[in-house]
């Protein structure tokens, strides 16, 4: 597909980077020279210099002839205005990134006004996705399928745990779950059969029913309680987006914000939640708030750096689920090892939502990419698929498919009714799939098999 990008900060980078490794041919508008001479050197892309809501530029670009626009600035303005000349210029499909809790109120109204195919919030995707693992304080991860029906969970095997050292297709503890992922210490990916071994200290990814959920965990040897009050550090707009679905679950939320103003703002946004005005990279203030004592723990600064060292200390004093916002961090082989909790990246988040949409765009066989996730540093892929049509894949038990190397169909989603698949399941027209891969780049359900 050809494909303009519009933007290129740090969510602009990713998501260029993606593409690119994914085959499509791409160019990227930004007014700022320096990172386009970055776009050329690093990704080897077309890098145009210029404003995205001019139409000169536009064409200069190959609007006229191009698939999809992304609007990615840091300007919603911007975005939207680029995504609607687009649309005028070269009539293509546009998504546009937009940040605001203002516009995203009325984001369905402006999305029918524009004609935008998509719309994308990564502040409230991240807020989201933290309220998830609030809801599961064991997880480091979770990953969605199936509307919230299917939760694809990760966690670290605890030392000792009595899930280790038993091969799967014996271990008693793991038959109402599948287990779909392995990352061993050696940062090696397992896509497990009955053969498989775990060991302490292995992240793994598992399926299992919400309402066995905490008992599964307490069976191997993690404790978990449900969360009642959390401490947030930054008042910014993930905070906002987070401490509005906070509240609504009955969560007391404190957040610990040092600019006044905001402060201010964020009182009357939020009357049902403690506003702290102070530094919290003072520990007297963390100290006074009870940071010893909170269910969970939340950086969202605007800075790696203090979100690590806020979150390093949190360990330390208290037994909180602690969670840390990184956006600009690469080395994740380091961060990964730090006990700093789940970790959050909304430009990685964004990517997602907007590779999925890609990949729906290019499906050729009645079948597309209803949701995509990126696992264990990006090196492995759980997509959700949607059955439109009989296909190769359908109607042939799973044992008799020629599935692809690395590849484990995880869950059936049939009208509803969630099925654990066996050899002797079979895919249906209407069904949705969840499949885990290390294999990139999977467009369409008839791709799990082997040419």
């Amino acid at each position: 597909m050809k494909i303009i990008v519009v933007g290129f900060g740090k969510v602009g980078y990713v998501l260029a980077d993606q593409l690119n490794d994914e085959g499509h041919e791409l160019t990227v508008i930004d007014i700022n020279e320096e990172r386009m001479q970055r776009a050329i050197g690093q990704l080897d892309i077309q890098a145009i210099t210029g404003n995205g809501t001019s139409y000169i530029t536009q064409i200069e670009a190959g609007i006229e002839n191009s698939d999809l626009l992304i609007a990615v600035t840091d300007h919603d303005e911007i975005n939207l205005l680029s995504c609607l000349i687009a649309k005028k210029a070269g009539n293509c499909h546009t998504i546009a990134r937009v940040r605001s809790p203002e516009y995203f109120k009325e984001i369905d109204f402006i999305k029918e006004e524009l004609g935008l195919s998509m719309s994308i919030n990564p502040e409230l995707a991240a807020a989201m996705e933290i309220a998830r693992l609030i809801q599961i304080p064991s997880a480091m991860e979770i990953d969605s399928f199936a509307r919230g029906r299917v939760n694809l969970i990760k966690f670290r095997v605890p030392a000792d745990s009595p899930i280790s050292n038993i091969k799967l297709s014996e271990n008693q503890l793991l038959r109402e779950c599948l287990l779909c992922v392995v990352q061993r210490a050696d940062k090696s990916i397992v896509i497990p059969d009955g053969n498989t071994i775990l060991y302490d200290g292995d992240i793994v990814s598992v399926i299992v029913p919400f309402n066995r959920m905490f008992k599964f965990f307490s069976s191997i040897g993690i404790k978990t309680k449900p969360i009642k009050d959390i401490l947030i550090v930054g008042g910014s707009k993930i905070a906002f987006y987070l401490s509005e679905i906070l509240i609504k679950s009955k969560i007391k939320v404190k957040i610990i914000e040092q600019k006044k103003e905001r402060c201010e703002k964020l009182s009357t946004l939020l009357p049902e939640a403690m506003i702290i005005c102070g530094d919290a990279s003072n520990r007297v203030i963390l100290d006074e708030e009870g940071i010893s004592k909170a269910d969970a723990f939340v950086s969202l600064t605007n800075l790696d750096e203090e979100n690590i060292m806020l979150s390093l200390y949190a360990n330390k004093v208290s037994n909180a689920k602690i969670i840390t916002k990184i956006n600009k961090i690469d080395f994740e082989e380091v961060i990964s090892d730090m006990p700093i909790g789940s970790i959050i990246c909304p430009k990685n988040i964004t990517a997602e939502n907007i590779i999925q949409y890609v990949r729906s765009m290019q499906n050729s066989f009645g079948s597309n990419v209803e949701t995509l996730y990126r696992m264990m540093d990006n090196r492995v892929e759980a997509l959700e698929f949607i059955v439109r049509d009989d296909s190769i894949v359908t109607q042939t038990p799973l044992m008799e498919l020629n599935l692809k190397e690395n590849l484990l169909i995880c869950c059936i989603n049939r009208k509803g009714r969630i099925i654990t698949p066996s050899g002797k399941d079979i895919i249906l027209k209407g069904d949705s799939v969840v499949v885990v891969t290390t294999k990139k780049g999977l467009n369409d359900i008839k791709d799990i098999i082997k040419e």
